[in-house]
């Protein structure tokens, strides 16, 4: 009879994982037990305790490296420090998701559950608390995003994928105003995201038959396994393309990256505002995580296969989000079309075959973070007597109205731009230079071309809000109360010093670059 061994887990390696699942199934115990009047403060003070607590042990963590919980987890660098990202990211996501004095009752529907446009619904939307369950799908999904980031083979990727997806793909269905809006954007993205899961799980399936075949070595999806049957395996290389491309595509799409984007911007669009603010940094840093772990760790020996698909996608990407980011006349829709342009700018980082480019796509991952976080807390913050005023016909005169909070997205929008002095153009400069470096120059060109078209649109924000006299129409600038205040300028200082003295989180980019296999 066969002794099974349970696996050795590290729980010090695994705690920020575990405190985040934990405070999650904490707050749904605060849901059932704790009064509804109570339930807010609550549920944002656990879930802003449990990332400070998680954030604590990925520094507490800094020197480990090792793969623990049956070779399922991979605690090295670019793990501990993408959970940090996440974490930190999350702090300030939660800041906007909690904050109540810029739309009395906050920005997520009172009682999920009423029928959009109806007499209930009108009700609810005038000022109602909006309902607390928000804080434990959040945390549910930060959890997720820390398992996707260090996720050592292609099932446990896949559990983590599902952990922080479902979550949300109810986030984005509970805003308070514009239901059918943001009830049609979440069932966009749902539909969307479960044909991506389906194809990433049927690659699954194609590259645990390609390991197959290699001789002394059992079948697995776990990297190294993967690794090995890339280089030693006599099987067929039809297995090992489909797979791959098969995989791509369900982690692209979460990356947001062309042709798999058509979400993005209807989603963005009608989801909550503090919630499009925590997908477009978090999920773009849990996404790109896992991209950067499959393709240099488990793919790494099939370099010379991908890289010309992928740089195609890049420059595809590149060129879609700075396009179509013309077109746009709602700023939601155009955040969401420079995060698209964005994703292809992360992919030449990925693209590049050294160390620097790794550390270089890190280092883009959080600056850009801290950008977008900013930008659409200045979002939440234009509005009229029918809520958040998007449209950018709106914003004409804001700077005469609000000069301060003009002011703050105009330098926003300048570092989403690549403007010296701000962290955008630090991003880019770290993820060209070792992609120029490792003979990618057809990359970095597609980069700089589509930059300087995608500065366009920023700027014509920019001059719409400041040469134009306000009208009848121009909305006003809501006070923000001190949680929005706090990420907005956490956003916008951070935007500013890692475009200043970027030295610091680069070097700690760089020490952190290297993978256990």
């Amino acid at each position: 009879m066969t002794e099974l061994k349970l696996p050795s887990l590290d729980y010090a390696a695994l705690a920020p994982i575990m405190i985040m699942l934990g405070a999650a199934l904490l707050g749904v115990l605060v849901e059932a037990f704790v009064p509804r009047r109570s339930r807010h403060v609550v549920q944002l003070t656990v879930a802003l305790l449990a990332v400070l607590a998680a954030l604590t042990m990925v520094v507490f963590n800094a020197d480990d490296r090792l793969i623990t919980a049956g070779q399922s987890i991979a605690v090295d660098g670019p793990t501990l420090f993408l959970q940090g990202a996440i974490l930190v990211l999350a702090a300030m996501a939660l800041l906007l998701i909690g904050d109540r004095s810029v739309e009395r009752g906050g920005a997520f529907v009172a009682q999920a559950a009423v029928t959009a446009e109806s007499a209930d619904d009108r009700k609810q939307a005038e000022g109602r608390n909006g309902l607390t369950e928000v804080y434990p799908l959040v945390t549910f999904a930060i959890g997720g995003m820390l398992i996707f980031v260090a996720a050592n083979d292609l099932l446990t990727m896949f559990i983590a994928l599902e952990v922080f997806s479902l979550p949300l793909y109810l986030l984005c269905a509970l805003a308070r105003r514009r239901r059918l809006l943001s009830q049609e954007a979440a069932m966009k993205y749902f539909l969307l995201g479960a044909y991506a899961s389906a194809f990433f799980l049927f690659g699954v399936a194609l590259i645990y038959g390609f390991t197959a075949g290699v001789p002394g070595r059992s079948a697995g999806v776990d990297f190294a396994t993967v690794n090995a049957a890339v280089t030693e395996s006599p099987s067929s290389p039809v297995l090992l393309f489909a797979g791959m491309a098969l995989l791509a595509i369900g982690l692209l799409f979460k990356a947001a990256a062309a042709p798999f984007h058509v979400w993005t911007p209807d989603v963005y669009q009608g989801a909550p505002t503090p919630v499009t603010g925590f997908m477009a940094a978090c999920t773009k840093v849990a996404a790109f995580g896992a991209l950067l772990r499959v393709f240099h760790v488990a793919f790494e020996g099939g370099g010379w296969d991908f890289t010309p698909v992928l740089g195609a996608v890049a420059v595809l990407t590149m060129l879609v989000g700075a396009v179509l980011a013309v077109t746009q006349t709602d700023i939601k829709r155009l955040l969401a079309y420079s995060s698209i342009a964005n994703a292809g700018y992360l992919l030449v980082g990925v693209l590049a075959p050294s160390k620097d480019g790794l550390s270089g796509t890190m280092f883009y991952l959080v600056a850009y973070g801290f950008s977008v976080l900013a930008a659409f807390a200045v979002v939440t913050l234009v509005r009229d007597a029918d809520g958040e005023a998007t449209h950018l016909s709106r914003w004409a005169g804001l700077g005469r109205r609000s000069p301060f909070y003009a002011a703050l997205f105009t330098f926003i929008l300048l570092a989403f731009a690549g403007i010296p002095l701000t962290s955008g153009f630090t991003s880019k400069f770290a993820v060209f230079g070792p992609a120029l470096d490792g003979g990618q120059a057809w990359l970095v060109i597609a980069g700089v071309l589509t930059s300087m078209v995608l500065a366009f649109p920023y700027l014509r924000v920019v001059v719409m809000m400041w040469l134009s006299e306000p009208g009848e129409s121009t909305p006003t600038v809501t006070v923000p109360g001190g949680l929005t205040s706090a990420a907005l300028m956490i956003g916008v200082v951070a935007t500013l010093a890692l475009g200043v003295v970027p030295g610091p989180l680069l070097d700690l980019a760089t020490g952190a670059a290297e993978f256990v296999r």
